[in-house]
Order: structure tokens, then C-alpha cells, then sequence
């Protein structure tokens, strides 16, 4: 059975990596050669043979990897045929259904999900499930109940993410939801609630859950760490502080906010132990229940089913779901009288949760988890021993006959060589999980926490010991007792993190690293294995030798000479990263609280994956939250030497500066300097008093790169290189400050790649300015179905009529342009990173 779920675990992890779906014939052919395969391996299984053995399980795998592709593409085209249409995007939709899940709240409002019912559009597969918001503009929104039922009136989209390098695919985890369009509440004040509620067990666990954070919330109200108490809860994790991820992240110890295995086992084992003792006394109450059901199989048996209840508590995360099924599993199999290796109880653990949920994959707990547990049962069942007493009888006669106090003292020793072979067995474990997780924390989170293994020696047995049974108890117990248990939790954990402050002070305690590629993860994985391995095994020291295009990977930084301009996928706003050999810029920081977060959720992961772990220059061009807002996010992530911006002298973003240790200077016409064989220069604001609207005095940056006159090889269309290749970013200048830069150096505006200002507004991009500008790659920065409705159809036109080769953010997600004298190559993260769920038709 390894072979079956772990081939059929790969072929759902194939699927994931597709461009788009297998049609109908494509499916066809892969049965016919999954119905090749089985033939292949029957053959091989009736002949006996070592060799052809081996062929045969070689083509079960196969077949499995097969059969999971298709099952999970039967999956994705059964969830993608709901969907909104593009027709009924933007329109006001009257749904009826009901609260399905636990709704987040802030100070903007309320977001959930919707379950529908039915709804007044005429569209043939509406999509099942909506993520709305309920925008708390003078009024907040009601107590939205899960499973009560609702009449909206709703204003839709297409379930649309931004698309970057290095920062976490939402369009993935909404598919994975089954969410198949996002909007919001466009009439709160025409929302009816509907009589009754809606059915199933799943509505009771959520009311379940529901209940529970509103019993922690009445006690423990905004207590700093109230987040954590009700994930260790119920799993919802959306209220964690974000002072406490920070510091959670810093220690390595995130893992401890999830209801995990640990703790799932935690509950079943004491659950299991007491209806096992239960079970045993039962003579009590003049029955002799353990003559009909051993009291073992009654406490695995229940043990199996507490732990279902905690995992349904947690929300059926992936952690939880695994945990689960090897209880189930193990459970089954003693009761059935069977002993299964551990690694076959993980490997039916792994296919269960991808029947149950195939996109569980493109999550980050999915492999933590379950890369976790293997770690564990490679490393323990490497150095297993047997130990037997050979002691002869006539000894232990002896040893009984001793005094007391040598007895005493046998007794001593024994229990300090348990307890060294405890810590020994621990930290061995620990050792596993830290070296086996490194790889992957650096995949997703960019980053090695050194202090990680000493922090959770004392912070795991702390949570798992004291903090959750603390929690437990709190959900066990009726009011007012529930108090005391919640508080006392919420004691514990302030404790843990005034150590965990401590610890991660020094800036040494994490290690930056770049988003390591394929081949660097593969390699890493073989050191891990070969680390992990039984004593004597070959060339050990060796192994770490395999992690060093992980831990020092080659420079993918430009030439001398050269740059690479990279505009992300922020929504509506403006980031674009300039990086040359040894220098990186940040022109513009996005938005931030104030409206998409795009500071800390996308441009900081980002840079970090990228592996700049500092930035030379953050250019702020002007105060639009959407160009600003993200630049707290930014300085409280990343070193920032210097902050040049367009602001007026009050603005809360200089001292903020200061206090970072970043050197504070306003842009001004005719600064300028040298990078690696690049010339930055500003062409806009004059010096002087800041004055008129923030868009009147925006910073604008020219790079220039020093090249030879050749022909370009771009991605779409070769055009001719001029000398120098330069870069223009306009930031959001309008018309008037376009006319007083071609009055002052027409020469100076020409370019090979202009960021459109103004995001392609009616008041930017004069004819003159792009006659005088001329560009190759021209890059609009908007937002999917933004309100401002940019770019404009107009000015769109203007620039497909110069045969300007575009991109734009909300169809093409990020933007990187490689330019020197030789080349000027454009990528579009959506068509070379494209996956099946991607949804393209942005533009107009």
C-alpha cells in the first residue's frame, strides 16, 4: 500500500503543476495506459521472479501516479465548471443562503463565507460558495451566525489573486475552499435575515466552534495573546496578533498556533486512557464489560473518536486531518488484530487526505506536516533496539534480598538512565524535525530560524504540557469555570513570550535565504535522508556537503552594467524593485492597513524570497496610501539605508525612517547617482516647498543602463536596443508635470520602459509625453476591476496604437524586465508560471 498512495500522492501533485486540465481525449489515454500498466504489473506479479517483482510494483506505482492525475483533474473540472461569469461581474446580485464557516471581524467590518441557496441571476452553474465582506462604513455589520440564513444583496467577481514570485498563490487557496467568486455586501441596509437555520454536521461543528470563540472573547476580550488561546481552541488562526506571528516566526515556533498532531494525540491518548480505565473497573457497577471487549481496543477505540472530535474542532486543517487518519488507521488495525508499520499508517494517511482534498498540496502544512512525521519515523526507526534481561534468577533473588538503601540507590540509577535516554530520544527527535524542515522553511518562509531547536525544547513540552490542556479544560468546563482555565492559559502563554523576547532580540537569530529552485530542494532532500540515516552508514559527514546550493546559493543578481526591474502584483498601487549588481532599489511600497496589506502580505515576502535582505534606497514618490502605505511594512522587515520621498516634512513616515537607522532626504530635480555601471537620476519635484495635491509633486526616477546599438531579444516581440537602455518610473504625475518635463529635456524622457503613470488615467499619458518618451515596454499597475476603472480604454488604445508592447498587473501578474546593451527581455509571471486555475481576462 506504500506504493500505491505514495505514487497516487504524486500524481495529484503533478496535476497541480499543470498549465490547464487534461481534455477528454487526454483523460481517455491516461486510463487506457493506466489499464497498460496493470496488465504490465499482473504479468510481472505471476512469474515470481525478483527482478520482475520489482517491475510490477514499478508499474503499480506508476499506475497510482496515474490514477491520482485523474482523479484529481476529475476534481479541479468538477469545482471549476461553477463559476461567475465575466458578464455578471460588478453587477448588484440578490443571493439567499447561509454563514458557512467561522466570520472574521475587524474594524473595517466582517468577512465570511456564503453557502447559496439560490440567487437572481440567470446563470446555469452559480458559483456554490462566495467569501464576502461586510464593509463597516456607518454602521458595523450584525452578528453573522454560522448556518444563519441571509437575503444580500452582493456585488461579485471572479476569483482573482495576485500572482508574484515568492509570495503565496490566493487564487490556489480560494479553489481549495471551493470559492469560486469573491465581492462584498453592496446594501447592508437591505440585508434580511431569514427564519430559520441551515442542516448538517458540518453547520453544527461551525455553531460548535462559533460558540467557543465567543466564550474566550467574553473572558479574555483584547488581551495581547487572546488569538493564540483560540487557535490552540477551536484552529482559527485569524485573529493571532500580528506582534505575535512576528515573534512566532523569528523563534521557528508557528507550528505551536495549529491544533497539530501533538496535540490531537495529546487528547486521543488521555481520552483513550480514561475510558480504558473506565472500562477496566466496570465490575463496579456489577458488569464485566472487559470479559466481552478488551479494554484495550475500547481505549484505542476512543481515543480514534475524541480525536475526531478535536480535529473537527480545529476545522479539519491539514495537520489535523493527518493526526486523524493514522489514529483511525492504527485504531482499525488493533482491533482487527493486525500490527502495521508506521510508515504504512502514514502512507494511508496521505492518501486519505488528497482524496478528501487534492489542493491540499499547494499548501504550506501539507508538507510541514507530513515531511514532519516522516523525519520522526525515519530517524527513530534507524536506531531501534531491542532490550532484553538476561539477568539470571538467582541475581535477582539477590538484588531482592539487598538493603534498602542499595535498593534505593538501583533505583536511582535506573531512573537516571531513563531520564538520559528520554533527552537523548528527544533531542535526537528534534534534531530529525529541525534538519528534515530547514529545507522547507526556506521554500516558503525564506528563512532559517537558528534559535528554533532551543526555543522549542522548552516552548513544545510548554504548550503541549501546560497552555493546551489549559485551553482544553477551558472548553471542557461550564461558566464561570471556564474563566479561570482561559486566564490562566492566556498567564502561561505571556510567560513563554517574554522568553521567546529574549531569544529572538539579536538580528543573527534568523537567516535570510533566496527561494531555492527544484534541483536545490532535491539535493537538500538527498542530504536529509542520507543525514538521518542508520550508524555505519557510508560517508555521513558528507551529507552536509548536498545542502550547500540551498545555503549558498549562486547570485542571480544582473550583470555590471546591467539591471532588472521587477513590478509586482500589488492590486491597485504601485512596487517596482530595481536591482543591479551589488545594489537594490524600492521605487514605491504599496498599499497598506488601510486597504489590501499588500505592504507585508506581498512586497516583503517577496523581497525576502528574493533574498534581499536590505535595500539601498526606498523611494517613496509620493503620500497616496497606495503608493505608501506599505513602507511601515517594509521598514519594520527590511534594512533600509536610506529613504528618499516626496512627502511634506510632517508626515509620520520620516520619523518612522529615523527610527529604522535609514538616512531621510527629499527627492528633488537633479539628484543623482552611480550603481555598479547604472545611473539613477530624479527628474521631478523642483527643489523648494512641496505645494498643490501629492500627484503635483511626485518623485520620478530615470535609470539608465550603458549598452551597445543591437537588435533585442524579447519574450513577444524583437525590437531594436537603443544606447543606453533606460527605465522611466512617472509615479502618478499628470498632465501638467508631463508638459513642464518635455518644456525642460525632451531628450531626457526618452525610454525603453516606462511605468505608466498615473496607473493609464484620462489625466496622464499625453500624446507628446509618449511621442517624446517612445518606449518599447510600457507597465500598467492596476487592480483587478478597480474602482478608478484604470486604465483608461482610451489611453489603453493610445498606447496598443503605437504597437508598444504592454503589460498590465491585473491580467498579467507581476512584471520582470531584464535590460542591457545586449537584451531587453520582458517575463510575465502569469504565462510562465501558469496553473489551471489562473483566471487571465483582465484586460480589456
Amino acid at each position: 500500500m506504500r506504493a500505491v498512495w505514495c505514487g497516487f500522492a504524486l500524481g495529484v501533485v503533478w496535476l497541480q503543476q499543470q498549465a490547464s486540465l487534461p481534455g477528454w481525449f487526454g483523460l481517455l489515454g491516461l486510463w487506457v495506459f493506466i489499464g497498460a500498466l496493470i496488465v504490465i504489473a499482473c504479468t510481472c506479479f505471476r512469474r515470481r521472479g525478483a527482478w520482475t517483482i520489482r517491475a510490477g510494483w514499478c508499474a503499480v506505482f506508476c499506475a497510482a501516479g496515474c490514477v491520482g492525475f485523474g482523479y484529481a483533474s476529475w476534481r479541479a473540472q468538477t469545482r471549476l465548471a461553477f463559476e461567475l461569469p465575466h458578464a455578471w461581474e460588478g453587477r448588484d446580485i440578490v443571493v439567499i443562503g447561509s454563514i458557512k464557516g467561522l466570520p472574521t471581524r475587524s474594524a473595517d467590518g466582517a468577512r465570511f463565507l456564503f453557502s447559496i441557496e439560490s440567487a437572481d441571476a440567470p446563470v446555469e452553474r452559480f458559483p456554490r460558495a462566495l467569501q464576502l465582506s461586510w464593509i463597516a462604513d456607518d454602521m458595523p455589520p450584525p452578528a453573522l451566525e454560522p448556518g444563519s440564513r441571509w437575503r444580500l444583496n452582493v456585488r461579485l467577481k471572479r476569483p482573482h489573486g495576485n500572482a508574484n514570485w515568492g509570495v503565496r498563490d490566493s487564487e490556489a487557496a480560494l479553489l481549495a475552499r471551493d470559492v469560486r467568486a469573491t465581492g462584498y455586501v453592496s446594501a447592508p441596509l437591505q440585508a434580511v435575515r431569514l427564519r430559520g437555520m441551515a442542516n448538517g454536521v458540518g453547520v453544527m461543528i461551525d455553531r460548535w466552534r462559533w460558540a467557543i470563540r465567543e466564550r474566550i472573547a467574553t473572558v479574555l476580550g483584547d488581551a495581547p495573546h487572546y488569538g493564540i488561546v483560540v487557535a490552540l481552541a477551536i484552529g482559527a488562526q485569524d485573529a493571532v496578533s500580528t506582534a505575535d506571528w512576528l515573534l512566532m516566526r523569528r523563534t521557528g515556533t508557528s507550528h505551536l498556533v495549529a491544533i497539530s498532531g501533538l496535540h490531537i494525540g495529546f487528547v486521543a491518548g488521555l481520552a483513550g486512557w480514561l475510558m480504558g480505565a473506565l472500562w477496566r473497573r466496570s465490575f463496579f457497577i456489577g458488569r464485566s464489560w472487559p470479559l466481552l471487549t478488551p479494554a484495550q481496543k475500547v481505549a484505542i477505540a476512543s481515543g480514534a473518536l475524541f480525536a475526531a472530535f478535536h480535529a473537527a474542532l480545529a476545522g479539519f486543517n491539514v495537520p489535523a486531518q493527518r493526526s486523524l487518519w493514522m489514529a483511525c488507521v492504527v485504531a482499525l488495525a488493533y482491533v482487527g488484530g493486525r500490527r502495521t508499520a508506521p510508515s504504512v499508517v502514514l502512507a494511508w494517511a496521505l492518501g486519505l487526505v488528497l482524496l478528501v482534498d487534492p489542493w491540499a498540496v499547494v499548501s504550506a502544512g501539507f508538507w510541514l506536516s507530513f515531511c514532519a512525521v516522516a523525519a520522526i519515523l525515519f530517524a527513530i526507526s534507524s536506531r531501534m533496539r531491542v532490550v532484553r534481561n538476561d539477568s539470571p534468577d538467582p541475581q535477582q533473588h539477590e538484588a531482592r534480598t539487598r538493603s534498602i538503601a542499595a535498593r534505593c540507590a538501583d533505583t536511582l540509577r535506573s531512573w537516571l538512565s531513563a531520564t538520559i535516554e528520554r533527552i537523548r530520544s528527544g533531542a535526537r527527535v528534534q534534531f530529525a524535525v529541525t534538519v528534515a524542515l530547514a529545507p522547507l522553511t526556506v521554500f516558503f518562509f525564506s528563512q532559517i530560524p537558528l534559535i528554533g531547536p532551543v526555543a522549542n525544547a522548552f516552548a513544545i513540552p510548554w504548550v503541549s504540557a501546560l497552555v493546551t490542556p489549559a485551553v482544553i479544560a477551558g472548553v471542557a468546563l461550564p461558566a464561570p469555570l471556564d474563566a479561570f482555565a482561559f486566564r490562566f492559559a492566556h498567564r502561561l502563554l505571556e510567560w513563554l513570550a517574554s522568553a521567546l523576547y529574549m531569544l529572538s532580540g539579536p538580528a543573527w537569530t534568523i537567516w535570510q535565504l533566496p527561494q531555492p529552485g527544484m534541483w536545490a530542494m532535491a539535493s537538500a532532500a538527498i542530504g536529509i535522508a542520507w543525514c538521518l540515516a542508520p550508524s555505519g552508514w557510508p560517508l555521513r559527514w558528507a551529507a552536509p556537503l548536498t545542502w550547500l546550493p540551498l545555503l549558498a546559493p549562486a547570485s542571480s543578481a544582473p550583470a555590471d552594467g546591467t539591471f532588472r526591474l521587477t513590478a509586482l502584483d500589488i492590486g491597485q498601487g504601485s512596487s517596482i524593485v530595481v536591482e543591479t549588481a551589488r545594489h537594490t532599489l524600492l521605487f514605491d511600497a504599496g498599499p497598506g492597513p488601510e486597504s489590501t496589506h499588500a505592504g507585508e502580505r506581498i512586497v516583503v515576502p517577496y523581497l525576502q524570497s528574493a533574498g534581499i535582505s536590505a535595500l539601498d534606497t526606498l523611494i517613496i514618490s509620493h503620500a497616496d496610501s497606495d503608493h505608501s502605505g506599505g513602507a511601515p511594512a517594509v521598514l519594520d522587515a527590511i534594512a533600509v539605508r536610506q529613504l528618499l520621498a516626496g512627502l511634506v516634512p510632517d508626515n509620520p513616515l520620516w520619523n518612522q525612517a529615523r527610527q529604522a537607522g535609514a538616512q531621510t532626504v527629499r527627492c528633488a530635480a537633479g539628484q543623482h547617482w552611480h550603481w555598479d555601471g547604472v545611473d539613477f537620476a530624479i527628474l521631478w519635484p523642483d527643489p523648494g516647498p512641496l505645494q498643490g495635491k501629492p500627484n503635483a509633486h511626485c518623485c520620478v526616477l530615470r535609470v539608465s543602463a550603458p549598452g551597445a546599438r543591437r537588435e533585442s531579444a524579447r519574450v513577444h516581440t524583437p525590437v531594436e536596443a537603443r544606447t543606453p537602455m533606460t527605465a522611466l518610473l512617472a509615479a502618478d504625475i499628470e498632465a501638467p508635470v508631463e508638459r513642464t518635463l518635455l518644456a525642460r529635456d525632451r531628450a531626457a524622457l526618452r525610454a525603453q520602459i516606462l511605468l505608466v503613470p498615473h496607473h493609464g488615467s484620462r489625466t496622464s499619458s499625453t500624446e507628446p509625453f509618449l511621442d517624446s518618451v517612445e518606449p518599447s515596454i510600457a507597465v500598467f499597475q492596476v487592480g483587478y476591476r478597480n474602482r478608478f476603472h484604470h486604465p483608461q480604454l482610451g489611453v489603453y488604445e493610445r498606447y496598443r496604437a503605437r504597437r508598444i508592447e504592454l503589460s498590465r498587473s491585473d491580467d498579467d501578474g507581476a512584471a520582470r524586465i531584464e535590460a542591457d546593451g545586449a537584451t531587453l527581455s520582458l517575463e510575465r509571471y502569469r504565462q510562465t508560471h501558469r496553473r489551471y486555475w489562473m483566471d487571465t481576462m483582465a484586460g480589456p
